[in-house]
């Protein structure tokens, strides 16, 4: 039982086949090469790709509960998605163009981008009736920055 078990595991981690093995490192590849222009795979990151992914998610949830799901705003939100992730990848270039030892073009991206999309995850759990405490609440308003801060969310 325990051979059986310890096999599936070794054949589920390496690949059944050749071509899963090579597929497996295509993605690994990519998975890196994606998170070194970034700047490195970190917590910053991690956040601001969770808030994205989550951002989109109660959009397209928001959506359908208010009846206007529409495919070509779900486009063109994944597409403005993947420019700032363009953005961040040029703030990490500027960052080693200036010779800065610290990312600090990048860390102003990151707060930047992880205030707007915090503000619309707030915007989108208002569309859902779903409250939101008012520190997260606080701590979003501050990271966007007080002068673009609406008084609707």
């Amino acid at each position: 039982m325990i051979k059986q078990l310890l096999s599936t595991a070794i054949t589920a981690a390496a690949g059944a086949s050749g071509k899963e093995a090579a597929f497996g490192g295509v993605i690994a590849a990519v998975g890196t090469t994606i998170a070194a222009a970034l700047g490195g795979w970190d917590v910053a990151l991690k956040i601001l790709l969770f808030a994205m992914v989550f951002d989109y998610v109660t959009g397209v949830l928001a959506a359908v509960r208010d009846k206007r799901l529409d495919s070509d705003i779900m486009l063109w939100g994944g597409i403005r998605k993947l420019v700032v992730g363009g953005v961040i990848a040029f703030a990490v270039l500027l960052d080693q163009f200036f010779g800065n030892d610290a990312p600090v073009i990048r860390t102003i991206a990151f707060y930047f981008y992880l205030g707007r999309e915090g503000l619309s995850i707030v915007e989108n759990l208002g569309k859902l009736n779903i409250l939101v405490p008012p520190g997260i609440k606080d701590k979003l308003q501050q990271l966007k920055g007080k002068e673009d801060v609406r008084n609707d969310v």
